[in-house]
């Protein structure tokens, strides 16, 4: 199974987090899971990618070239494969997915999940995504969306199970192994 990541890319992150995101790319590896991100070196992904790699898994990361141009990219990867744009490596992770897991991040996080969750709503995206609140982080985000639904914003049956929220890391897995 490849288990695509979106989450924060900045170095300036709570240990927390990063202790999080190294032990949820370890139960990837421990599942025989591959872990596919956007192959960026800092931060949650970084931290993914290493706790993956550290406990044998494999990553494939998908970068656009002025990424790696700018020296973004993590090296040590298992796959590297670089995208002309940003909307080609979205697509290109979501043609990787088999599942999507939203860590803790800021803009460009939110811009994945927003995308993929309104292509799946658009029945061009299937699998499931997985949205980890970590400590809270996405109450406002999940109430948020429960006004969208109560104001008839998320306007067609089922739109609210798109997603699904998990709190704990071992809550991520059990969704993923039942």
């Amino acid at each position: 199974m490849n288990i695509c990541v979106y989450c924060a890319s900045s170095a300036h992150i709570d240990e927390k987090y990063m202790r999080a995101a190294r032990d949820i790319g370890r139960l990837c590896a421990e599942h025989g899971w591959t872990l596919v991100n956007g192959a960026g070196s800092e931060g949650l992904m970084g931290a993914t990618s290493d706790g993956c790699q550290e406990a044998g898994g494999k990553v494939v990361g998908i970068i656009p070239r002025f990424m790696v141009i700018r020296g973004w990219m993590r090296q040590g990867l298992d796959e590297e494969v670089i995208a002309k744009d940003m909307a080609e490596r979205k697509q290109m992770l979501r043609e990787r997915a088999d599942a999507v897991l939203v860590l803790p991040g800021g803009l460009g996080t939110m811009e994945e999940m927003f995308e993929t969750i309104t292509q799946k709503q658009l029945g061009m995206f299937s699998k499931p995504i997985i949205i980890f609140n970590q400590d809270g982080y996405y109450n406002l985000l999940v109430t948020w969306l429960t006004h969208c639904r109560e104001e008839h914003f998320l306007r067609y049956e089922g739109d609210d199970s798109l997603w699904t929220v998990a709190n704990t890391v071992e809550e991520i897995f059990n969704k993923l192994t039942s």
